[in-house]
C-alpha cells in the first residue's frame, strides 16, 4: 500500500469533471449491482478512482491510515466492480459491485444495518 497520496493517471476528462472536497477526496457509495444494496461509503481521490476504474477492484483511500486500501485484501471481502457513474453534480461516485462476503469492517454485510433510526419520533 502507498502511505501517501500520489499523481494519478486518471483520464484528463474525468478528472477535470470531478468536484472534490478541499481534502481532494470524493465520497463513494458502494453499493450491490444486482439487488442495490447500498453497502457502505469510502473515499477516492483521483488515484483511487483511476485504480478502480482500470482493475476492477474497489480501490479507496483511507482517511485515517493515509493510504490506498483495495477492498478484500485483507480480509478476503472482495468487491469486484461492475460499473462507475458520477452524481448529476460530479461530486459523489457511485460504485456497483458484486460483493464477496461482508462490506463493513465489522463483519455485517452492509455498515448501514447495524443501527436504523426510529422513524416518526
Amino acid at each position: 500500500m502507498t502511505t501517501s497520496r500520489q499523481p494519478s493517471q486518471l483520464d484528463p476528462e474525468i478528472a477535470a469533471r470531478l468536484k472534490r472536497g478541499a481534502d481532494g477526496l470524493v465520497p463513494a457509495v458502494t453499493q450491490q449491482y444486482d439487488t442495490g444494496e447500498v453497502l457502505m461509503l469510502g473515499w477516492m481521490d483521483d488515484e483511487a478512482l483511476h485504480r478502480t476504474l482500470t482493475t476492477g477492484r474497489a480501490t479507496y483511500w483511507s482517511r485515517s491510515r493515509r493510504e490506498y486500501w483495495v477492498k478484500g485484501d485483507t480480509s478476503g471481502h472482495v468487491q469486484h466492480v461492475k460499473s462507475v457513474a458520477l452524481d448529476c453534480d460530479a461530486d459523489t461516485v457511485l460504485v456497483r459491485v458484486d460483493q464477496v462476503g461482508a462490506a463493513c469492517h465489522t463483519g455485517d454485510r452492509s455498515c448501514f444495518d447495524a443501527d436504523v433510526l426510529p422513524l416518526g419520533q
